[in-house]
């Protein structure tokens, strides 16, 4: 095991650093900026970033004796070692975490669903804790009530109603315009052209009473 101890990470010669998606301070123990450099093990965890292509959040990676005792590690931790890691599952599946660390090597496995990170390290291989729960999925469990279909919709209908009715009434208008004006022989229609107008415009107000009524009612419904 290829291993290089620093009393703090800041002395870590940066051409000696070649794990491109961590940094030293990283690595280091939290407690006193003490790092352990375990290679082997540090290409692991590589390989487990470069494979899940995602950032990994390192909780914890090495510990200096002191900070171990500080925080009720065991007294043989693999992360005395540098030879273990926590990594939060924030932004991970744990599921398909926990596969890719198993395939690029990595054997110890601790699961901490309470705490939201798992452990891994490079052996005995052997595992302690409960599984993360599934995680609930991102879509809705039941699907929601259809839609109307659109041709068929009560605001279509409504809308429809009114802007035919309009255009209706303004027909009539013009038409009885044209027909008071031009055409004296049939000069007794007038009268009834101009009760259809009206109606027309009943009807228009009618529709956009039903178009009304069908938003509110769509809106109580959560269906827009």
């Amino acid at each position: 095991m290829t291993t290089t101890f620093h009393r703090h990470w800041r002395d870590v010669p940066e051409s000696s650093w070649r794990w491109a998606n961590f940094s030293p301070a990283e690595i280091a123990c939290r407690g006193t900026g003490k790092l352990l450099v375990n290679e082997p093990a540090l290409d692991k965890l590589q390989a487990l970033r470069d494979r899940l292509g995602k950032p990994l959040i390192v909780r914890s990676a090495y510990r200096s004796p002191e900070h171990n005792r500080a925080v009720g590690g065991a007294t043989r931790s693999k992360h005395l070692d540098g030879a273990a890691f926590d990594i939060a599952m924030a932004n991970h599946d744990p599921v398909a975490f926990e596969a890719a660390a198993r395939e690029v090597g990595f054997l110890g496995f601790g699961f901490y669903p309470r705490s939201g990170f798992i452990h891994v390290d490079l052996g005995p291989a052997r595992q302690w804790g409960e599984r993360f729960p599934v995680r609930a999925t991102a879509f809705a469990s039941e699907t929601p009530p259809a839609r109307e279909v659109l041709a068929e919709s009560r605001t279509m209908k409504g809308g429809g109603a009114a802007g035919a009715a309009t255009l209706g009434a303004a027909g009539v208008e013009v038409a009885q315009d044209i027909l008071a004006e031009t055409q004296g022989a049939i000069l007794p229609l007038v009268p009834y052209l101009d009760t259809l107008r009206w109606v027309f415009i009943a009807v228009a107000f009618v529709g956009i009473a039903v178009t009304v009524y069908a938003r509110l009612d769509d809106w109580k419904r959560g269906q827009r």
